[in-house]
C-alpha cells in the first residue's frame, strides 16, 4: 500500500492500533527534528513572531522607500549576526544553496520583523524559527528519503537526548515530550554545533527525499505489535510503555532519570527493529511531524 494520504492509511487500522498509531507516532514525531520544543524554549517570555509562510500574499499597502531601506539595513545586520556563529552558518549556507527561495523568504521575514521592532532577534531564536519554517514547507519530503538519510534523523535525536540527559535529566524528559523549558536557551547557546548538526540532518533528508522520492507502505498492525514487544523485551514495563505511546501519567510518577533513559531506549529500540518495519514507522512519523 503506497502513501496515498494520512487519513486513508490510518483508516485501515483497527481501533486499538489506530490509537497506537496516533498516540505512539505522535510521541515519535515529537522527537523528529526537535524544533517545536526548542522554538518554544527560546521564545519564553517573548512575543511569538509571525509564522514564516513561503507563499505570496499581496499586501494592502506597498512599503515605502524608507521601509525598504530599513529592512535592507536590518538584513545586513542579521546576516552579519549569523556569520558570528560558524555552526549556524553551515545550515544557512546549505539552505541558501538547495532552497534559495525558502532562504530568501526566511531572511526577508527576519528583516521585516527586525525593522518593525527596531532590533534583531537572538540568533538561536532565528535558527529555530528557520528550521521550523523549513519543516512545515518541505518536511514531508524527508519521509521519501533513502534509508540512511531517514535513519540519521532518529540517530541525531538519540544523540540530542543523551546530551540533554548529561546536562539535566529534566531537560531530557522535556525534549522527549516536546514541552517547553527555559533551560533549552542556555543549552542551545552552549551546543550550537549539535543543534546545527540536527538541523542539517533534517535538511539533508529533505533534499534526499526530493531526489529519491521513495514511496513507503504505511505501518501495519503487525508493525505496531513488533514495536511494543521490542520495548518490553528491552525491560520497559507497562507504565513506561504507556507513558511513551499513550502519553499517560504513571502513578507513582516515573522519575526523570528513568524517563530520560526510557526515551533513549525507545529510540534505540526503533533503530533495532527489522528494516521494513523500522522505515515504515519512520516514514509515517516524519510525515505526521511535517503535517503538524
Amino acid at each position: 500500500m503506497k502513501l496515498q494520504g494520512l487519513q486513508e492509511r490510518l483508516s485501515r487500522l483497527s481501533i486499538d492500533d489506530l490509537r497506537l498509531a496516533l498516540l505512539g507516532l505522535a510521541a515519535i514525531a515529537s522527537l523528529i527534528l526537535g524544533w517545536s520544543l526548542i522554538q518554544q524554549a527560546l521564545k519564553t517570555d517573548q512575543p511569538a513572531p509571525a509564522k514564516i509562510v513561503n507563499t505570496h500574499v499581496t499586501a494592502p499597502d506597498q512599503p515605502s522607500g524608507a521601509d525598504l531601506a530599513a529592512r535592507a539595513d536590518m538584513r545586513q545586520k542579521i546576516e552579519a549576526q549569523l556569520a558570528q556563529s560558524p555552526e549556524y552558518m553551515r545550515f544557512f549556507d546549505r539552505l541558501k544553496l538547495v532552497f534559495p527561495s525558502e532562504y530568501e523568504t526566511i531572511m526577508e521575514t527576519f528583516a521585516k520583523r527586525a525593522a518593525s521592532a527596531g532590533e534583531t532577534d537572538d540568533i538561536d531564536a532565528m535558527m529555530s524559527e528557520a528550521v521550523r519554517s523549513l519543516r512545515l514547507s518541505h518536511g514531508i519530503l524527508a519521509a521519501k528519503a533513502n534509508g540512511p538519510a531517514l535513519q540519521k534523523i532518529f540517530d541525531m535525536q538519540l544523540t540530542m537526548m543523551r546530551a540533554l540527559g548529561t546536562k539535566d535529566q529534566r531537560l531530557c524528559v522535556d525534549f522527549l515530550y516536546g514541552g517547553a523549558s527555559r533551560g533549552f536557551f542556555s543549552f542551545s547557546s552552549d551546543n550550537r554545533a549539535l543543534v546545527s548538526d540536527m538541523a542539517l540532518t533534517g535538511l539533508d533528508a529533505i533534499t534526499d527525499g526530493q531526489a529519491s522520492k521513495i514511496e513507503r507502505a504505511a505501518p501495519s498492525e503487525s508493525d505496531f505489535q513488533i514495536l511494543e514487544k521490542a520495548l518490553r523485551d528491552q525491560g520497559l514495563n507497562t507504565a513506561e510503555i504507556e507513558a511513551l505511546l499513550d502519553g499517560k501519567s504513571a502513578d507513582p510518577p516515573i522519575q526523570d532519570m528513568r524517563m530520560c533513559r526510557v526515551g533513549q531506549i525507545y529510540l534505540e529500540t526503533l533503530s533495532g527493529l527489522p528494516e521494513a518495519t523500522r522505515f515504515r514507522l519512520y516514514g509515517l512519523a516524519v510525515e505526521l511531524m511535517a503535517r503538524s
